[in-house]
């Protein structure tokens, strides 16, 4: 191939801006006649207003601040008793709809009265949701949150 063979789809000329009244954009090259922004060199800062106060300095600083830690998901004692699971995982936990998915953070809180002795592998209990069980003859192991199943990226072929 060729470079006279190629098919371009569009040609976009480029404008040549300052150089003289014929060429459509001389002399002030399109930026008005005097000014800040008339001048070579010239770049604002973001945020600039024009020297008032600008925006982000209006607004009042608001107190606290929003955590980015994400909260675990809380399952109470008492809802153990409607699984017919002996052992308590995410994923039974997940498939009885007590929580979104198996790979958040999972809590087990002490509410309402344990039934029935279970043993419970999550990643967090609560020292109350520990001792419910372990009085019922049960038992806690504390687990690593299940990771994220990596997505495939597609092929390239």
């Amino acid at each position: 191939m060729k470079y006279h063979d190629l098919t371009i789809k569009k040609h976009r000329r480029i404008k040549r801006v300052g150089r003289g009244i014929a060429a459509g954009q001389g002399k002030t090259a399109g930026r008005g006649t005097k000014g800040q922004k008339s001048r070579t060199g010239y770049s604002r800062r973001p945020g600039f207003a024009g020297g008032q106060n600008p925006l982000m300095q209006q607004l009042p600083k608001l107190p606290g601040f929003r955590s980015f830690h994400p909260k675990p998901a809380m399952v109470f004692t008492n809802q153990l008793n409607n699984l017919s699971e002996t052992t308590i995982t995410a994923e039974v936990l997940a498939n009885s709809g007590l929580i979104a998915h198996p790979y958040q953070n999972i809590k087990l809180l002490s509410r309402g009265e344990l039934k029935r002795k279970v043993s419970v592998n999550l990643p967090a209990a609560s020292a109350s949701a520990v001792v419910a069980i372990e009085s019922l003859g049960g038992s806690f192991v504390k687990t690593e949150r299940l990771a994220r199943p990596a997505k495939a990226k597609p092929s390239k072929d």
